[in-house]
């Protein structure tokens, strides 16, 4: 009973931030901000996964999920990184072009 509990409000938990992530992605307008709620996101699915994962007393734990989690949080930070890189060299040079409109 307390096992379907703890399940039923990681799914809970998962749903609320998977959804503020989705608000996030589709209401702002600022890419890094944009990047920040895709990790949001992707912290719900990995809470699924956790959630998925249940373990019940006296049983051998299915390791798999949690080696998904963790491979899936390695693949996040590097995505992360990539896209951060990417928004900065998009401002750097958006930035650059309004520079030269405004000197001409």
């Amino acid at each position: 009973m307390e096992a379907e509990f703890t399940t039923t409000l990681y799914m809970l938990g998962a749903a609320a931030l998977f959804a503020i992530g989705l608000f996030g992605l589709l209401d702002c307008e600022h890419a890094i901000r944009r990047v920040l709620a895709v990790n949001i996101m992707g912290t719900a699915v990995f809470v699924i996964f956790v959630a998925i994962a249940e373990r019940t007393p006296g049983s051998i734990p299915d390791p798999v999920p949690h080696a998904m989690v963790l491979t899936g949080i390695v693949v996040a930070v590097c995505g992360t990184g990539l896209a951060l890189a990417l928004v900065r060299r998009i401002d750097d040079r958006t930035h650059a072009n309004e520079a030269q409109h405004e000197a001409e």
